[in-house]
């Protein structure tokens, strides 16, 4: 910036020294994003942030549009439609014959900048992470076609907003699938398209239940359920798991008025066990007696190796069961979708709740999805998974206990992606957290997913989306780990 002395015998004016700051272009300390294509846009953003950031002090004058455009080298028609559009920002202001000026009044500068923001979690993605599945190309080539074609073919109505249960179309292929290979016979009208499980879940509990009501919950459990469970202001109460699956006594005994239950009945996790027919005949007769509702998570049950799917909950008994699919597992998690099936008393308040935050999910993707399972292109996928991943389930049980010496003691139930290592009992469960650690893999602990302390110490393994070198490597260094500690802490 120029600071130009004037005095009496330069100006004419009789007068004590004045100090005047006469600004030119070249003098404004703004710089121009060449990224930016338009030079109108350019020079705006570029004055917006000297302005913002306090390096254009407020009463400030700016050049005129003319000297301006001439030192950066561009249309005048630029720098007047910048000035414009600071004018309508607020940023500048205009006086009549004098020019253009800094506005006053605008927030004052930070005195310093922001903390960097803190990295996003996300799931890790090392040896044996949760939830990974693998996805072949040719299947994401026929998806891709059905959406382009769903958007092309796009009529005024897909166009509009939608019904907040979700594309029709989806909802009868869901029904079709859950009658056949799930028991489930329910009304197309009665599912609601989500975005995931904890979506489902939490939409579920907000509109159902009321802040403080008693929820079972498996312990151990699932996290996620628990998280979202919690946030909607649930309290938890936590009911054991054994060999039957969760101990219905022991819920009754612990809170028997109990507003709702969550289970993972088909495969529980992390365990791998099913709810025995005599505990799902319990659980569901104290549902009705106590006027609760049963969250079925039935996360996994496309890939059983043993057998066909077994019936779920909600084929049983409809009344009170609300039944949580997803297809984060049979196709990928990124797809972000899954869907509830409700009984007719609970569509209503369900999307009540809906409508407060979520109003309608998106269209094309669904009736995309539902293309490529009307097509066999879903079925034929999960042929080819099952395959795939059954495989893999079996170089882990065959390769974690020669790793380990005998220390791991893999327990594969028969469907589902992931399974769980034991820690021999001459292993001193207190060494899991070293185990991982030493191995550098990712796997959960048992005792990560309890909320009351005790039992057996163990890796919850994931099988699904990796490679065999992958699993082979995992299987290699967590046995290697098993052995040091067995040493290192005898």
């Amino acid at each position: 910036m120029a600071i130009v002395v004037l005095n009496s015998a330069t100006s004419g004016i009789n007068t004590r020294t004045t100090l005047t700051e006469r600004l030119t272009a070249s003098d404004l300390p703004i710089r121009l994003d060449p990224t930016i294509r338009s030079q109108a846009l350019r020079v705006h953003a570029a004055l917006r942030t000297g302005i913002l950031e306090g390096l254009l002090p407020a009463g400030l004058k700016l050049p005129s549009s003319r000297a301006l455009a001439m030192q950066l080298g561009m249309g005048r028609n630029a720098v007047v439609a910048a000035y414009e559009h600071l004018l309508s920002d607020g940023l500048v202001e205009t006086r009549q014959g004098a020019g253009t000026f800094v506005a006053a009044g605008l927030p004052a500068p930070q005195a310093a900048p922001s903390p960097p923001m803190p990295p996003v979690e996300r799931p890790d993605r090392g040896a044996f992470a949760l939830g990974r599945t693998h996805v072949e190309p040719a299947f994401l080539a026929r998806l891709g076609a059905a959406v382009r074609r769903r958007i092309a073919g796009a009529s005024l109505s897909d166009l509009d907003y939608g019904d907040p249960r979700g594309s029709a179309h989806l909802r009868q292929q869901i029904a079709r699938f859950l009658a056949v290979h799930r028991g489930i016979r329910c009304d197309p009208a009665c599912i609601v398209i989500v975005s995931g499980t904890q979506h489902g879940l939490r939409l579920c509990a907000n509109a159902l239940l009321s802040p403080g009501d008693p929820v079972w919950v498996e312990d151990p459990g699932y996290d996620a359920a628990k998280t979202a469970l919690t946030a909607a202001g649930a309290r938890l109460i936590p009911v054991s798991v054994d060999r039957e699956g969760i101990d219905i006594a022991a819920g009754i005994g612990a809170a028997p008025h109990a507003r709702a239950v969550y289970v993972t009945p088909s495969h529980q996790f992390p365990t791998g066990v099913t709810l025995s027919m005599r505990r799902r005949v319990a659980l569901l007769d104290w549902a009705q007696r106590a006027g609760a509702w049963v969250f079925e998570d039935d996360y996994d049950s496309e890939f059983r190796y043993a057998g066909p799917p077994l019936t779920a909950l909600a084929g049983l008994s409809a009344e009170r069961v609300i039944y949580i699919g997803t297809f984060a597992k049979t196709l990928f998690p990124g797809l972000r979708l899954g869907y509830l099936v409700l009984p007719p008393s609970a569509v209503r308040p369900v999307l009540a709740e809906r409508a407060a935050f979520d109003r309608f999910p998106q269209k094309f993707l669904q009736d995309a999805v539902a293309d490529v399972i009307a097509d066999g292109t879903v079925a034929a996928h999960l042929r080819r998974m099952r395959t795939r991943y059954a495989a893999a389930r079996e170089l882990l049980i065959e390769a974690l206990p020669t790793a380990s010496g005998g220390l791991l003691h893999p327990d594969a139930p028969d469907q589902g992606l992931h399974l769980i290592a034991y820690l021999a009992p001459e292993v001193d469960p207190g060494c899991a957290p070293w185990i991982r650690d030493r191995a550098g893999i990712v796997a959960r602990l048992l005792s990560e997913t309890r909320l009351i302390p005790g039992g057996r110490e163990g890796f919850v393994l994931g099988f699904s989306g990796h490679t065999v070198a992958d699993l082979r490597d995992g299987a290699a260094r967590l046995g290697a780990a098993t052995q040091e500690a067995a040493a290192v802490f005898p």
